[in-house]
């Protein structure tokens, strides 16, 4: 069995794509169970700070390395929160205990008043895979959900957004969905699926 490095420290990130890659052959080991510090994310786009976990990660361990970077972007916010979705409350000055709660909390009042039909936005996922740190050519996987932005929380499953994105699909809210009914319409399984379609052969 193949081990991997998983190039992040969210626990909720590591448990949902450790359960997506279960039915393959790779032992999949959270960095944080390496020693592996996080990295400063100093990239401008999902590829770029995909890119720079999965090099450090990869670098430290001396392990193949998968890297996932993702976020919301919502239109009437001209694509924010993007690349800063873990950190949108804190780029907006706001110190708090519990970043999920506060990014929520600042997405619904930047929507506030905002019509239905303007509340539209998809979660983006990029996935990297990199055989060692030099690798020239990492594989690089993209994954989108369209939905749109709810006016309240709903829901008490998943992490993050989900809560206040309606999935078209099921006609409720992210939270509300099984594991399985995310995985199998989500971002990030999108993007999973494409990488492990390719991944044997990149080996």
């Amino acid at each position: 069995m193949k081990k991997i490095v998983l190039a992040s420290g969210n626990q909720k990130k590591v448990k949902e794509l450790t359960e997506l890659l279960a039915p393959f052959n790779y032992q999949i080991i959270p960095q944080t169970e390496l020693g592996v510090a996080d990295v400063p994310e100093t990239g401008t786009t999902f590829v770029e700070n995909a890119i720079i976990k999965a090099r450090h990660a990869a670098e430290v361990t001396g392990l193949p390395a998968i890297a996932d970077d993702s976020g919301i972007e919502v239109d009437y916010l001209k694509g924010q929160p993007g690349i800063y979705s873990a950190r949108f409350a804190h780029m907006n000055g706001i110190q708090t205990d519990d970043p999920d709660q506060a990014n929520n909390d600042l997405l619904v009042s930047k929507l506030a008043g905002v019509a239905t039909e303007q509340r539209t936005g998809r979660y983006q996922c990029i996935l990297v895979f990199m055989r060692h740190a030099a690798d020239p050519t990492p594989l690089i996987c993209h994954g989108a959900w369209e939905g749109r932005i709810l006016e309240q929380e709903v829901g008490h499953g998943g992490f993050g957004y989900d809560p206040l994105f309606w999935c078209p699909e099921h006609q409720c809210a992210s939270a509300e969905l099984t594991p399985e009914q995310k995985a199998a319409i989500s971002h990030r399984g999108k993007a999973l699926r494409q990488l492990m379609q390719q991944i044997e052969n990149y080996l």
